[in-house]
Parts: C-alpha cells; sequence; structure tokens
C-alpha cells in the first residue's frame, strides 16, 4: 500500500489540525483493527443515526460506551471467565474476547441512547447544529428612492437636499 506524506500540506495551513490528523489516522493501518465485533453504521433520518455492534455473548453490564476527545468509544469486556473453566467445548464459534471499538464523530453529533437487542448493541445519534451555526440568509439592503419636489427628479435617502 502506498504511504503519502502530508507534511508539507501541515506547513501551509492554520488551524486545520483536527483535519490533518483525520487524514493521517485514514492513511495508516492498524494492524490491531481485525474487524471483531462486526458494526453497521445506518442513517435513520436526516439528523439522526445509529450504530449497531454484535455483542453476542455479553451482558449490558459488561459493555461500556463513553464520548470522549470527539469519539465515541464501545467497549466490552468479561466480568468472570472462572465459571467457563468447567465447561469443555467442542466448537467455540461465540467470541467473547474483550474489544473496544472507536468511532470518530463529527462536530456537534451526540449519542442520545443506547439499548441491547437480540444480541445486537444500538447506540443512536444525533446531529444538533447550534443556532449560530445554522445557515441564514443575509438580505441585501437597496437605497430606497425618493422624489425630490423641487427638481422633480429620483434622489437617494443619503443624496436628499
Amino acid at each position: 500500500m502506498r504511504t503519502y506524506d502530508f507534511a508539507p500540506l501541515y506547513r501551509s495551513t492554520v488551524g486545520f489540525d483536527r483535519l490533518a490528523s483525520m487524514l493521517d489516522r485514514a492513511m495508516t493501518v492498524d494492524v490491531n483493527t481485525n474487524g471483531y465485533p462486526p458494526y453497521n453504521i445506518e442513517k435513520t433520518d436526516e439528523n439522526a443515526y445509529r450504530i449497531s455492534v454484535a455483542v453476542a455473548g455479553f451482558s449490558d453490564d459488561e459493555l461500556s460506551i463513553e464520548m470522549r476527545d470527539g469519539q465515541l468509544v464501545i467497549s466490552a469486556k468479561k466480568a468472570d471467565a472462572e465459571t467457563v473453566q468447567d465447561v469443555t467445548y467442542l466448537h467455540r464459534g461465540i467470541a467473547s474476547r474483550a474489544f473496544e471499538k472507536r468511532f470518530h464523530m463529527a462536530d456537534h453529533v451526540r449519542a442520545v441512547g443506547a439499548k441491547t437487542e437480540n444480541g445486537i448493541l444500538h447506540v443512536d445519534l444525533v446531529r444538533e447544529v447550534p443556532e449560530a451555526l445554522k445557515p441564514r440568509r443575509i438580505e441585501i439592503a437597496s437605497p430606497s428612492k425618493t422624489i425630490d419636489s423641487k427638481a422633480g427628479k429620483k434622489v437617494a435617502n443619503s443624496e436628499t437636499v
């Protein structure tokens, strides 16, 4: 895989540090990422999203969901492994190893709820853009015209006699 050096780009930009670090993360391959556990990201509405993670074998108290540093971090760790020692598996296909998944959130996206259903953890997200950042239309003022009674011609308000 090719690697690109974005260092020259960083020298000529100001205030794009977050964008630059996102580019670096996207271009590097994490050897620890193995696709476990599988997940889906859905857009459920114009400003609503849902992340669904397969968490079969984990109870609700073994799961953790946090928002930190612009990331949604979903992690799981088995509480007690000693109760499983008495079991002899002929085939073990359900992985219940600890994991941590990180999802980088866009600005103004926050988690509003989470629930487990049929071995799937659903995390609902919503994007709430503050009023100050929403686009707004600015009217262009045109000078109003008045008629000068002496000369009988149109004159702008700023030039009335």
